[in-house]
């Protein structure tokens, strides 16, 4: 059974979401602000955040930067709906997803799972090898990735969409392809999580000691790993 926390000061939608998603099969634990919920993230395992933006004592922000020093549990972060500067943000800090608030009960929980299955399936496919592509080496068992010997510390998302391009180095792959491999949900317009998600993996990646860039994007089409 996996293990969803809870991390929202609505009372209400906490109650209505906990019978939800009991219902569809999940343990659920709530928090209702940022501190109580940070704890908890840092001291026990989930399987998912869910974690609302506006919240006491921590808000969303704070909660996701403190807990991505410490760990990359997924996380679907809750937004109020048109605040575009709130995804972006939540993205940039580390978040998996956003879900805009309100939202519709089938669309959450088709996201949950897709984060989730998405996580085992990485896992599933780790067995223990390490794959080696250049001066890049991963290790899907444990989630590490090493650029030029160094560990670098990345998202589950930003691991798969590494793993997803590595796998397909030279040739183009489309952002709906990325999207629906990696975030495991079809690409809307004007829905920047995968922009997002590459610019903070670049961001990561040391410079290639040959000076050229990782990966070429070729606009309206996608991406491509330059090996």
């Amino acid at each position: 059974m996996n293990h969803i926390l809870l991390i929202d000061d609505d009372l209400g939608l906490s109650e209505l979401l906990g019978q939800l998603l009991e219902l569809e099969g999940f343990k659920l634990t709530l928090a209702h602000d940022g501190e109580v919920g940070l704890a908890l993230a840092l001291e026990q395992k989930f399987d998912l955040i869910l974690l609302d933006v506006m919240l006491p004592k921590l808000n969303g922000f704070e909660v996701l930067k403190a807990l991505r020093s410490k760990k990359q549990t997924p996380v679907l972060m809750l937004t109020a709906r048109g605040d575009e500067i709130d995804r972006v943000v939540g993205l940039e800090i580390g978040a998996d997803d956003y879900l805009p608030k309100p939202f519709n009960d089938r669309e959450l929980v088709a996201r949950i799972k897709a984060i989730i299955r998405r996580t085992n399936i990485q896992a599933d496919e780790a067995h223990s090898s390490i794959h080696e592509f250049g001066d890049i080496k991963l290790d899907p068992s444990r989630q590490e990735v090493y650029c030029q010997d160094v560990l670098l510390i990345l998202t589950g998302t930003e691991f798969g969409l590494l793993f997803e391009m590595l796998q397909n180095g030279g040739e183009l792959i489309s952002k709906d392809t990325l999207s629906e491999k990696v975030l495991g949900k079809k690409l809307m317009p004007f829905d920047r999580s995968l922009d997002m998600h590459l610019s903070n993996l670049r961001k990561k990646l040391p410079e290639r000691a040959d000076g050229r860039p990782r990966v070429k994007t070729i606009r309206g089409k996608g991406y491509i790993w330059l090996p």
